[in-house]
C-alpha cells in the first residue's frame, strides 16, 4: 500500500450565483425520491496532468477557482441542490449552498492508479470526512478537488441520493462541465419533483435508510476485457438464442458470471447450496409511457428481481436467460404503467410491501444488489483538461453489491464488488472467474 498524506487547503460553502425566486423556495420531492435513502452517493474522477511530471505553480489554484465559480453558476440551474432537506419529501431551497474542499496529496497520480486501493479512496471524497460533513451543515452536493504532485487532479463528488440517481448525476456533470468551459447553452435539468408522483403523507416523518451490515466487508475491482466478454457470450449464445431468440448482452453475461461465482463461494463456505436472489436497478425514464426526458432530475429507478431457487439454476446460461426473462417481465408488465396514472402511488406502496414481505420470509437467503452504469457517458466528463483517465464510485455502506461500469475503451466492463471478507478471499481464487477476468489491473494496462 502506498503511503498517502493529505493536506486540506480550504473548505468553503458555495452559494448559487442568483438567488432562488420566492415561488421556488419549497421543492417537494416525488414519491420515488421520498423512499430513496438519505445518503450521499459518490463518484471520483481522475485527470492526468498535461504531460509534465511536476505540478505547475498556479495551475491547480486556477482550476480550483474556476471549479468554484462554475459550481456557483450551476447551482442556479439546479437550485434544490443549494438547499437543505426539511424532511423526507421536502427541500428548503434556501440557497445555503454546496460545499467545496480543496486538498493536496503527496504522491503522483500514476502511483495511485497503478493498482488502485479502495482503502485510500477517502482521501478523494468529501462526504467520508466527518469534519467536512459537520462544516457543510447538511449540504446536498459536496466536491473535493485534490491535487497530485505531478499536476494530475481528482474531483470527488458526493451527491444526495434523495434528489438524484445515476442518470441525474450525468445531467449535473454535463451542465457543470459546460459552464466551466464557458459554453453558452449548458444542459438544464427537468425538475419534476412532486409533479411526477406526489409524496405520501404517511411517509413524511421517515427517511428510508440502508441497514448497514455489522460484519466487515471488503471491496474489489475486477475487469473484463472485450475479448473475454466475447468468449463469455459465445459460451452461452446457443442456449440463450434457443429460448430468447436474441443474443445476450455483455452486462448480462458478466453479471451472471459474477453472481454464479459469489454463490459458488458461499456454497463452498457453508457446505450446501442455498437459494439466492439478485436485484438489478433499471433506469425508468425511457421505459415509462410516455417516457421522461433523460434530463429528468431525481430518482427514476426501480429494481427487478431474479431468483435462483435450485442448484441447476446456477448454470451460466440459465442465469443469463433468467436475468433477461425477469427484465422483460418487469419492462413489459411494470415499467410501462406501474409508475404512471391514478393507481401509481398505490402500486408502488404495494410493491414495497411485497418486497418487505419477501425479505422477512427469506431472512437467510443471500441477496445481491446490482447497478449498471454501462453506456452512461462518465468518461466524457471534460472540464477543459481532457477526459478522465479513470472514474469510480465506492460503496462503503452496503454488503453484497455489484456495480458495473464501462472501461475507458468503452468495450470492456469494470466491476466493483462488496463482499464478506471470507467470501471475497474465496472469490478471488475462483478458477471460473479468473479464466475471464483480471483482478485490479493497472489503470494504464
Amino acid at each position: 500500500m502506498i503511503d498517502i498524506k493529505s493536506e486540506i487547503v480550504s473548505r468553503q460553502m458555495i452559494k448559487p450565483s442568483t438567488p432562488t425566486p420566492a415561488h421556488l423556495k419549497t421543492f417537494k420531492l416525488s414519491l420515488l425520491d421520498q423512499i430513496s435513502p438519505g445518503i450521499h452517493g459518490n463518484m471520483t474522477f481522475f485527470y492526468p496532468s498535461n504531460g509534465t511530471l511536476v505540478s505547475i505553480p498556479g495551475d491547480f489554484s486556477e482550476k480550483s477557482k474556476l471549479l468554484q465559480e462554475s459550481i456557483c453558476k450551476t447551482l442556479s440551474l439546479f437550485y434544490p441542490l443549494g438547499g437543505r432537506l426539511q424532511d423526507a419529501a421536502t427541500v428548503d431551497c434556501n440557497d445555503e449552498g454546496a460545499f467545496f474542499v480543496e486538498a493536496n496529496v503527496n504522491v503522483q497520480l500514476s502511483e495511485f492508479l497503478d493498482q488502485p486501493d479502495f482503502n485510500l479512496m477517502d482521501y478523494f471524497l468529501p462526504a467520508t470526512d466527518p469534519e467536512t460533513m459537520e462544516m457543510s451543515n447538511g449540504a446536498l452536493f459536496l466536491v473535493r478537488f485534490t491535487g497530485f504532485t505531478c499536476g494530475g487532479v481528482a474531483i470527488g463528488i458526493s451527491l444526495t441520493h434523495k434528489l438524484a440517481d445515476l442518470s441525474a448525476l450525468i445531467t449535473l456533470l454535463q451542465s457543470w462541465s459546460s459552464v466551466y468551459r464557458g459554453l453558452s447553452d449548458p444542459v438544464t435539468p427537468c425538475l419534476i419533483g412532486e409533479k411526477f408522483l406526489a409524496p405520501r403523507d404517511e411517509l413524511s416523518a421517515m427517511s428510508p435508510s440502508f441497514d448497514v451490515a455489522a460484519e466487515n466487508f471488503v471491496l474489489r475491482r475486477i475487469v473484463f476485457s472485450a475479448s473475454k466478454i466475447a468468449e463469455l457470450k459465445a459460451k452461452v449464445d446457443q442456449e440463450f438464442r434457443e429460448v430468447m431468440q436474441s443474443h445476450p448482452s455483455r452486462v448480462e453475461v458478466v453479471l451472471a458470471l459474477l453472481w454464479k461465482c459469489v454463490v459458488d463461494n458461499k456454497k463452498q463456505k457453508t457446505g450446501s447450496f442455498e437459494p439466492t436472489a439478485l436485484f438489478q436497478a433499471v433506469n425508468l425514464r425511457k421505459r415509462m409511457s410516455p417516457p421522461l426526458p433523460e434530463t429528468a432530475f431525481g430518482n427514476f429507478v426501480w429494481p427487478f428481481m431474479v431468483l435462483a431457487n435450485e442448484e441447476k439454476d446456477l448454470e451460466l446460461h440459465e442465469l443469463v436467460i433468467q436475468i433477461r426473462k425477469s427484465f422483460n417481465e418487469f419492462n413489459n408488465s411494470r415499467a410501462n404503467h406501474m409508475f404512471r396514472g391514478e393507481g401509481a402511488a398505490s402500486a408502488i406502496m404495494e410493491a414495497l410491501k411485497e418486497r418487505g414481505k419477501f425479505f422477512r420470509n427469506n431472512r437467510e437467503m443471500a441477496v445481491y444488489r446490482c447497478s449498471s452504469w454501462c453506456k452512461f457517458p462518465f468518461y466524457d466528463t471534460d472540464f477543459g483538461w481532457g477526459k478522465p483517465i479513470w472514474h469510480v464510485s465506492v460503496n462503503k455502506l452496503v454488503n453484497n453489491t455489484i456495480a458495473l461500469a464501462d472501461t475507458r475503451s468503452g468495450d470492456g466492463i469494470e466491476a466493483v464488488l462488496a463482499l464478506d471478507e471470507e467470501e471475497m478471499a474465496l472469490f478471488e481464487q475462483n478458477e471460473e472467474l479468473l479464466k475471464y477476468a483480471a483482478l485490479n489491473p493497472s489503470i494504464y494496462a
